[in-house]
């Protein structure tokens, strides 16, 4: 479909190349239009562009939340429990200083080896991980300190346990205090942002997302299996959902592409931490200029526009030459 669109741009801009002018016409900007949609298209990345991303997202090497706490952060202190039933491992949460200020931080954790994994349910987190991530968000409200999130999870776990204890609604809870607090609020996607499980922590200011990393409402598998009622279909259910970088600032759900070292994070961790904490610098920075209730009421504007589309824009889409 992409191709065609491209070959129609391509001979409409021929055909107008070649027109024979009249004195007073002017063609130039229609021109420039064209070429602007042809380079935009071209840029795009390809249907095996996005699968690789999807790839390199859950290496399994890539870095995870606590190996960018360890090299971008000073003085980190984990904070356990929700304070009403249990810890949950697949969240971590605590305080730490990054240059030279206090922040909150809240992570999804995958863990290595088996043993670890099973312990963090592969960064997948309960009721109570989230209840326990509210905490340390009231925590960051009440001394006034950033709160810096690490988005990397298949999804909240939808085992019947976390649906028992109520994920649903520690999801909603979560996003609900995150839209009310009065300090800087800043995502960082550094593997899988899938489903609820990112958006839980994800309701925020800024939104970095790391070169290969990818961020949607569901995984392709799940979306294959939905569809076409087969998971094999995975790359077809990638495509169509675009969750690359590239794609995701286009949309408007991001906020900046934070480059990585060549052939991906896990190559180089260190490398991709300095990257990071530069574009983390640099918002954080940023947001501090804003007063609070400023902030909260550009944040609510901003998720109050996602996804929205006017009659007029649809329209314009469905243009042949748009």
């Amino acid at each position: 479909m992409a191709g065609e669109h491209e070959r129609h741009l391509r001979e409409r801009l021929n055909r107008l190349r070649g027109l024979p002018l009249l004195r007073g016409t002017r063609l130039s900007g229609e021109l420039e239009r064209l070429q602007r949609q042809l380079d935009r298209i071209e840029a795009e990345p390809t249907d095996d562009e996005i699968w690789r991303s999807v790839e390199l997202a859950r290496h399994s090497q890539r870095p995870y939340t606590l190996d960018y706490v360890e090299r971008l952060f000073e003085d980190f202190v984990e904070l356990h429990g929700d304070r009403a039933r249990a810890e949950d491992p697949a969240l971590v949460t605590g305080l730490a200083r990054f240059q030279g200020q206090t922040i909150a931080i809240i992570g999804q954790q995958k863990g290595r080896e088996i043993n670890e994994r099973t312990r963090r349910n592969f960064g997948m987190p309960h009721p109570e991980g989230y209840r326990k991530g509210m905490r340390v968000m009231e925590i960051a409200q009440r001394h006034g300190f950033p709160l810096v999130t690490f988005l990397d999870s298949p999804g909240a776990y939808p085992g019947v346990a976390a649906e028992q204890h109520g994920q649903g609604g520690a999801i909603a809870r979560s996003q609900a205090l995150m839209a009310r607090l009065t300090v800087p609020l800043v995502t960082c996607i550094i593997g899988e942002g899938n489903s609820g499980g990112a958006i839980a922590i994800g309701l925020v200011d800024r939104v970095l997302m790391q070169e290969n990393a990818m961020y949607s409402v569901i995984s392709p598998e799940g979306c294959a299996a939905i569809l076409w009622r087969d998971g094999a279909e995975k790359v077809k259910a990638a495509v169509a959902l675009k969750p690359d970088a590239v794609h995701c600032r286009e949309l408007g759900v991001i906020d900046e592409i934070v480059k990585e070292p060549d052939g991906g994070a896990h190559l180089n961790p260190d490398e991709a931490a300095r990257l990071l904490a530069e574009a983390l610098g640099r918002t954080l920075a940023e947001l501090r200029s804003i007063p609070g209730e400023e902030l909260r009421a550009q944040r609510r504007d901003r998720y109050r526009r996602v996804g929205i589309y006017t009659a007029r824009a649809v329209e314009t889409a469905a243009q042949p030459g748009s």
